[in-house]
């Protein structure tokens, strides 16, 4: 494809947008501020964003969605994935395909896809898309390497002629669902635990981390691993399965500070709260980590920002010792 078609629409009929990001948690919040821009440029178009169907709770939450589609990955699946899809693609389809703009964020064979499925006749993506998703696109955005995650979703926003300065990024959260459990009035959000391989914190760490802001109250959220015992301490309100994702982001607003492994919720507690420290074994901060200058993160042995690593720092693979944990509560504890 090397058309490049303009954005279409008149004063009666603006243009239609439709983001295609189905997941994950991380990757949908590192997504949030390209529809902020998106929606401060057409502030009378209708935007929709497909998402996998256990993201949309979330999505629920967020400013400046007009229509939210389920894609149901879980579902598609087996011997019949492929019906699946080609079912779910006709019911799905623009009713305005010459008016609309499709932007995969995703940048991977089946959010390419999901976005030729719409049949409409712009589509706009990552020129370093994987698994041969450029071949899709319209337009395809150059991106400047080692970008952040979210500095690579805005890079593809402006390909589509959406202004996004850098110095205005917002995460356009509402406030999310109050837990119907008793809270105390101040607290320390705890969340150790992450589907990512070798990043939750073992059952060992974790205690001493809640020992180390005993007596202080800690929340303490998250899908725990059934391997895993429950942790000890009478400060402890231990919420893990039991917080909904709106429920989860009222507690990352509310909480005086907040730590968090590498994974979903730690994005959107640097999205919504100033007092935020996140744990990174392997994982690169400056590439995928909490995205502004006010978050902090523990890696290779140190708590600092992460545009302040080192090619050498960000690179380095390890857990957290009892010292580095005595650290990083200490530091979650002045930053109340």
């Amino acid at each position: 494809m090397n058309r490049n078609p303009e954005v279409t629409g008149s004063p009666q009929t603006p243009p239609s947008f439709v983001l295609v990001k189905p997941s994950s948690l991380g990757d949908i919040i590192h997504a949030l501020p390209s529809l902020h821009f998106l929606r401060q440029a057409h502030p009378k178009s209708k935007i929709s964003w497909i998402a996998n169907t256990e993201w949309l709770p979330l999505l629920e939450h967020v400013k400046g969605i007009d229509e939210l589609i389920a894609f149901p990955r879980r579902e598609l699946r087996g011997l019949g994935a492929v019906r699946g899809f080609l079912h779910w693609a006709k019911s799905n389809r623009s009713p305005d395909p010459a008016n609309e703009t499709v932007i995969d964020l995703q940048g991977l064979l089946r959010s390419a896809l999901i976005s030729r499925s719409r049949r409409s006749q712009r589509i706009v993506g990552a020129s370093d898309a994987r698994e041969g998703a450029p071949a899709f696109y319209h337009i395809k955005a150059p991106i400047s390497a080692g970008c952040h995650a979210v500095e690579h979703n805005l890079a593809v926003m402006e390909a589509a002629g959406i202004p996004c300065p850098k110095d205005a990024i917002q995460f356009p959260f509402g406030p999310g669902s109050k837990p119907k459990s008793e809270l105390p009035d101040q607290f320390i959000l705890l969340h150790p635990y992450s589907r990512g391989a070798g990043k939750t914190l073992d059952a060992g760490a974790i205690q001493h981390l809640i020992d180390q802001i005993a007596p202080l109250p800690l929340v303490l959220v998250g899908s725990r691993p059934v391997e895993l015992h429950p942790a000890n301490g009478d400060h402890v309100l231990d919420l893990c399965g039991q917080t909904s994702l709106g429920e989860l982001l009222w507690l990352s607003r509310t909480a005086q500070s907040v730590i968090s492994v590498d994974s979903g919720p730690l994005h959107i507690a640097a999205a919504v709260n100033d007092s935020v420290l996140g744990i990174h074994t392997w994982s690169d901060p400056r590439v995928v980590g909490p995205y502004g200058d006010q978050a902090l993160v523990w890696k290779a042995g140190n708590i600092c920002r992460p545009s302040d690593l080192s090619q050498a720092e960000a690179s380095h693979s390890s857990v957290p010792e009892a010292s580095d944990l005595e650290k990083i509560a200490i530091s979650a504890l002045e930053a109340r």
